[in-house]
């Protein structure tokens, strides 16, 4: 392998992350598209790829590949502006990247699965307003921050937004109101006004 191949699905913000990012950086890479609910990340040649068979995965030149959203993100980044260098910024970048994988993308990105995609369902429609609920918890949260400041680690953009900004900005999708939310609206025009910047569509 002598090129980046990314392990892709067009509907899932986990993966525009990576694209995201790999945009910024002006970064070739191809992408083969896998569809998340058909069961196709769950052979055997993929598993050998991804052994908890979800997507993004990637493909490095050295013949390895690399999985979950996040820490993808670190490896491209570090060494960039997108890294920071201080000590403590670093720390606040694994802070909101942990908070975002823990306390945001499996309410709001769930949510926005369950309603957009999948449709509602017996079995996932009970769930719907417990996770919602958690959904706009974790707005708050980043509301807090983006209320004073412009960006989530520091004074300058960095994976921890772009982390953020993948589900956030399609949250609507789910039925989340974003109009409450003025701190994160304005964020979220930061965010699509950066170089290199792409839409999960493009």
């Amino acid at each position: 392998m002598s090129e980046l191949v990314l392990y892709d699905s067009a509907i899932s913000g986990n993966a525009y992350k990576v694209r995201l990012l790999l945009s910024h950086l002006g970064l070739g890479f191809r992408r083969i598209e896998f569809n998340v609910d058909d069961g196709s990340t769950r052979t055997a040649e993929f598993l050998a790829k991804n052994p908890n068979g979800k997507v993004p995965t990637i493909g490095l030149p050295d013949g390895s590949y690399l999985f979950e959203s996040n820490a993808i993100l670190y490896y491209f980044a570090e060494g960039t502006k997108y890294w920071p260098e201080g000590k403590r910024e670093r720390a606040a970048v694994l802070q909101w990247m942990f908070f975002e994988q823990y306390s945001h993308e499996p309410y709001i990105a769930v949510v926005r699965h369950w309603v957009a995609h999948l449709g509602k369902t017996p079995a996932n429609e009970p769930q719907l307003p417990a996770k919602t609920e958690r959904g706009y918890q974790a707005l708050n949260v980043m509301e807090s921050r983006l209320k004073d400041h412009a960006w989530f680690a520091g004074d300058a953009y960095s994976i921890a937004d772009i982390a953020l900004y993948a589900y956030t900005h399609v949250a609507h999708e789910g039925g989340f109101d974003l109009s409450r939310y003025p701190g994160i609206r304005a964020w979220l025009a930061r965010v699509a006004a950066q170089p290199g910047h792409i839409r999960i569509t493009d």
